[in-house]
């Protein structure tokens, strides 16, 4: 390591306590921000916090642009209506009809709302003064994997019968009887335990680390901006590479979108077509 190399991380880590004038850390802090207002309903403590008035900044956003691309549709789209069609033809041919099938297309409607609503709700991490997305806090996440489960299973049972969807759930085709004993649990756990768990957390994770890599090359560079020397010119490079940082997140931000929905789309095909 170069001297300046060595020089820069004693700069990083002094006083890294936290004491005044040391450089500031991120941590997980960033997510659990002092409630706002607090009120109990039927002896159960609620707390509105920043994050939740982002959640409800998202959600309220979504609704508008919705309904505004929806209003006074022409055969000649303008801005909007194209942006909200384009969209919604992206759930309804890529992912209804295109991954479920013949069948897929009542799903549409649900899957477009998913969809768009993880994306306004992810583009808040890059909302001036926002700057958090509301799926980095895992609880998010968690609830809309839990209507996803809830979902396929309904439907699953409702399509083939619970008999039927069970044990295709539990007996996949071709397996020998003698390997059963070891497959079937593992094909149980990742029906109705797994999946939900990793389409939860795959969101909550990269809206998670892509909030914590912006806010440590934003407040680096900061920082290094103050702290004299040649260390601006590390300052600069630090935002420099927020900028870059903020391009790619962007690509998170709509991957992340259409991955968790197209996901979804996959188990509604599993429970809507039987196993052959």
């Amino acid at each position: 390591m170069t001297s300046s190399a060595h020089a820069l991380a004693d700069v990083l880590a002094a006083e890294g306590g936290g004491e005044e004038g040391g450089f500031q850390a991120p941590s997980i802090a960033e997510f659990y921000p002092p409630a706002i207002f607090e009120f109990s309903v039927l002896g159960i403590d609620f707390e509105i916090t920043r994050i939740i008035l982002i959640f409800w900044l998202a959600t309220a956003a979504m609704l508008v642009f919705l309904v505004l691309a929806a209003r006074n549709a022409s055969v000649v789209p303008g801005k909007l209506q194209y942006i909200g069609e384009s969209g919604y033809s992206l759930v309804r041919d890529g992912m209804a009809r295109d991954v479920i099938g013949p069948k897929g297309l009542p799903f549409a409607p649900f899957l477009a709302s998913l969809f768009f609503f993880i994306l306004f709700n992810n583009f808040m991490s890059i909302f001036p003064f926002a700057q958090i997305s509301p799926n980095s806090k895992f609880a998010i996440p968690l609830v809309l994997a839990v209507i996803v489960w809830v979902l396929y299973n309904y439907i699953g049972i409702r399509e083939q019968g619970a008999a039927r969807y069970f044990k295709d759930a539990a007996i996949p085709p071709g397996v020998p009887i003698g390997a059963l004993i070891l497959v079937t649990p593992i094909e149980l756990l990742q029906v109705f335990v797994i999946r939900p768990f990793t389409l939860a957390v795959r969101l909550f994770a990269n809206m998670f680390a892509g909030h914590m890599l912006l806010v440590v090359f934003s407040l680096g560079g900061v920082y290094l901006l103050t702290a004299g020397g040649i260390f601006p010119l590390f300052g600069a490079a630090s935002f420099l590479m927020a900028l870059v940082m903020t391009f790619f997140e962007l690509l998170v931000i709509v991957l992340q979108a259409y991955v968790f929905t197209v996901l979804t789309a996959t188990y509604l095909n599993g429970a809507v077509e039987p196993a052959h």
